[in-house]
């Protein structure tokens, strides 16, 4: 979420918003699914007293990125440190950055190739969505309005249409209640492995960006290449998330080190010549 962003990985999705200028949290589709902000701030702190105005808030997000895809069952690998902090975070960019849940395959490529990153990079940084959830409306259109033709998606496997039926069931996204969700992938949602390829295969993607990527030749093989091996996705996902990482960093001058992830600082009036990390220090 952070680094899809107009500004790179530079943790301006930390950032709470300010009178009169709402910030990324606010967004539609960071509020309410994005979460954990008190783990970062927990971290911030015990580093903090250790380190002052030493590890950026950016560093933090990129190191509990990978603590999360080890604890899932993904692979461990080194991540870059050196990054620092950006100052400003508004609520409608991500909006305009982020893929949308409804993009096909060609928007998705145009979406990453904007950041950098290749089609086969977003085949495999797509992977991700082998653990985490969605609400029902994200996806409610494939099983009960799709076009005028086909109620039913015809890329969704019957039988899984059923069971998300009965866990969505028609007019739930409009509700009153607490939002409906589901599971992204629903064989090993807690676990970050290859999984959620093999559904892809058997068209049981929820999104229909994801199954959007079982809609052409090129983008097919790859899923089925990534479903076939999982540790040869599992190197692949960790070189991806190391690029992601890389986006649009801000070092040297520029940005700030914060003291709270949540606060930006004034940094035009401080001096930071004695916290001045150089992105590329390998910090595990």
């Amino acid at each position: 979420m952070d680094c899809d962003n107009n500004n790179g990985c530079d943790a301006s999705v930390l950032l709470d918003s300010t009178p009169g200028s709402p910030s990324e949290k606010e967004s539609p589709v960071n509020n309410p699914s994005l979460r954990g902000f008190e783990v970062i701030d927990d971290a911030k702190a015990q580093i903090e007293a250790q380190c002052p105005q030493t590890v950026s808030c950016a560093d933090i997000l990129a190191f509990a990125a990978r603590d999360c895809v080890t604890a899932l069952g993904g692979p461990d690998y080194c991540v870059p440190g050196g990054r620092r902090d950006g100052i400003v975070s508004l609520k409608h960019e991500p909006l305009q950055h982020l893929p949308s849940p409804f993009s096909n395959a060609t928007q998705l490529r145009d979406s990453f190739a904007l950041k950098g990153l290749t089609l086969a990079e977003m085949v495999t940084l797509s992977g991700a969505h082998s653990v985490g959830s969605t609400h029902c409306s994200s996806f409610s259109t494939r099983l009960y309005s799709f076009n005028s033709s086909h109620p039913l998606d015809p890329s969704m496997n019957p039988g899984f249409a059923r069971e998300m039926k009965e866990k969505c069931p028609v007019g739930s996204e409009r509700g009153n209640d607490a939002p409906l969700v589901v599971p992204l992938e629903g064989m090993t949602p807690n676990r970050l492995d290859n999984n959620y390829y093999v559904g892809l295969k058997k068209g049981r993607g929820v999104l229909s960006s994801d199954q959007s990527l079982m809609s052409s030749y090129v983008t097919a093989k790859m899923v089925r290449n990534r479903a076939r091996d999982g540790d040869g996705w599992g190197k692949k996902f960790a070189e991806a998330m190391v690029k992601m990482g890389s986006i649009d960093v801000l070092t040297g001058n520029s940005g700030e080190i914060r003291k709270n992830c949540r606060i930006g600082l004034d940094w035009t009036r401080l001096d930071y010549a004695e916290s001045n990390p150089v992105f590329g220090l390998r910090m595990d």
